[in-house]
């Protein structure tokens, strides 16, 4: 096993803390848990086969600045 250090915010160490004592294990425990959860759902690897979505042929525009394209793009998901 490897020992590690890592920095969380106060507000999660408390809430990780917490559990760990509802549950009666170490807060280690917990953290351990967790990054098993984390492994079991996220993919080691990209999928190989995705890619960006192509344009159909005469979509793309040349009098659009890619910063402008970035502005619209976020208005649209609402990060603005």
């Amino acid at each position: 096993m490897i020992k590690t250090q890592i920095q969380i915010p106060d507000e999660l160490y408390t809430k990780v803390k917490a559990i760990a004592a509802e549950r009666e294990m170490s807060m280690a425990e917990v953290v351990r848990r967790g990054l098993e959860y984390i492994v079991s759902v996220y993919p080691t690897s990209p999928d190989p086969d995705w890619g960006p979505p192509t344009l159909p042929k005469g979509c793309v525009r040349s009098d659009i600045d890619h910063m402008d394209l970035k502005a619209v793009l976020d208005h649209e998901v609402g990060r603005v």
